[in-house]
């Protein structure tokens, strides 16, 4: 059985690309970091530890974590905790290009295999109106750089390099490898 230990209905939606036969089963961890580890690393050490922690109930099957997190002048920027945060966020964003990093973790029968996907995006420099209409759209409340690129933010992309997927929450191409590679997916 193919488990996907989020509830992103965007990662549920990409992972569909690979294999629709999966089912949700979101790992509800304290995502706090206490180890030392590098600032970027950080979403892959959180998608091993969700994918562990399903795993652990799920002996067998194939679990796959993902994490995905903003990074502008090394530092990471989860998602806003209030329509102020957010605003914050986006006018940092304004402008200037960051990194969207997912980590992803997959955990089945032939042992634990883990990655990051790094994606650039340039966002154009946006008014204090845009980014207020922008959070009027409810969009960036609940994801990471306080924007869905798949949604209305798509008209403050000025470009990208790397995978657009990434961006969105689930690097397809690069996961589907892993998922061959380690023999844990059935097609």
């Amino acid at each position: 059985m193919l488990i996907l230990a989020s509830a992103s209905p965007r990662r549920q939606e990409l992972l569909k690309l690979i294999d629709s036969s999966f089912v949700c089963a979101p790992a509800n961890i304290d995502e706090t970091v206490t180890e030392n580890i590098e600032t970027e690393m950080i979403p892959e050490y959180l998608a091993l530890k969700k994918a562990r922690h399903v795993y652990g109930s799920n002996p067998g099957s194939t679990v796959i974590g993902c994490d995905t997190g903003v990074f502008l002048d090394g530092e990471m920027i989860g998602k806003p905790k209030d329509e102020a945060d957010a605003f914050e966020i986006l006018k940092k964003l304004s402008g200037r290009t960051h990194k969207v990093i997912t980590g992803c973790a997959v955990i089945g029968k032939n042992g634990e295999k883990s990655f990051s996907q790094i994606t650039e995006v340039d966002f154009y420099t946006m008014s204090d109106d845009e980014i207020l209409d922008y959070i009027k759209t409810g969009e960036p409340m609940d994801k990471a750089g306080a924007y869905g690129i798949q949604g209305f933010a798509a008209r403050f992309i000025k470009e990208i390099r790397g995978d657009y997927f990434n961006v969105v929450g689930l690097p397809v191409s690069m996961l589907y490898r892993a998922l061959r590679k380690n023999d844990n997916l059935k097609n």
